[in-house]
């Protein structure tokens, strides 16, 4: 058995409401406790099952990583992630998609968070090709410019020049980043549906390569 049948063999159950709960107990010990036991398990599945999938599209290896928040001493995660990269040390520093978490719902998304190194070269290229970027990411789809909060703003609404000011930004801040993908809600029957789940991933990252490909 190969590699990637092996990673197609590992059942995937999908998120349970207490699943979502994690990131409502209080204090960082208990909250991580329960965080480990509970959803970590959930997110190497993830990260096994979809790897090989967006190592094909890519066409490079990709590497999952799952979320530690080992640099965390006071304050609780408020949400948490595998993402997938093409570096097996890390992936901050590097254009990634991400499958996560907060509370309220589930993200599946692209991302360029303010550690990476070629901001600039998507910002360039995606500024070139806005028209094209606007035409490829669905309505319902979200933008975000922060990957700590949990708000973001759907595709449809927004207006030419925010798309470009929040592209702009890459360019000139350096804490800057953008996150575009979907939101799936806790109460969706989509987020414990594990299989489909996958599906919709795999769909969703799909539809997100040639932003992928722009950062490059």
């Amino acid at each position: 058995m190969n590699s990637r049948t092996e990673a197609e063999a590992v059942p995937f159950t999908g998120f349970t409401q207490e699943d979502f709960d994690v990131f409502t107990i209080p204090g960082l010990e208990a909250r991580m406790e329960a965080l480990i036991a509970r959803v970590r398990p959930k997110l190497h599945v993830l990260g096994d099952r979809l790897a090989p999938f967006l190592s094909m599209q890519c066409g490079e290896e990709m590497f999952a990583h799952v979320a530690k928040h080992a640099r965390r001493t006071i304050n609780p995660p408020k949400d948490t992630w595998v993402a997938f990269a093409n570096n097996k040390r890390g992936y901050k520093a590097h254009p990634h998609f991400q499958i996560g978490m907060f509370d309220t719902h589930l993200f599946i998304q692209f991302a360029i968070i303010y550690e990476a190194v070629n901001k600039g070269a998507f910002a360039a290229h995606a500024l070139d090709k806005l028209d094209e970027v606007r035409s490829l990411v669905p309505g319902h789809y979200v933008w975000s410019g922060d990957h700590t909060i949990p708000d973001a703003t759907p595709h449809s609404s927004m207006q030419e020049d925010e798309l470009t000011s929040l592209i702009q930004r890459l360019q000139t801040v350096k804490a800057s980043e953008i996150l575009c993908g979907i939101h799936i809600k806790r109460d969706d029957p989509l987020a414990a549906d594990g299989e489909a789940l996958i599906a919709k991933a795999e769909e969703t990252f799909e539809t997100l390569m040639p932003l992928y490909r722009m950062s490059f």
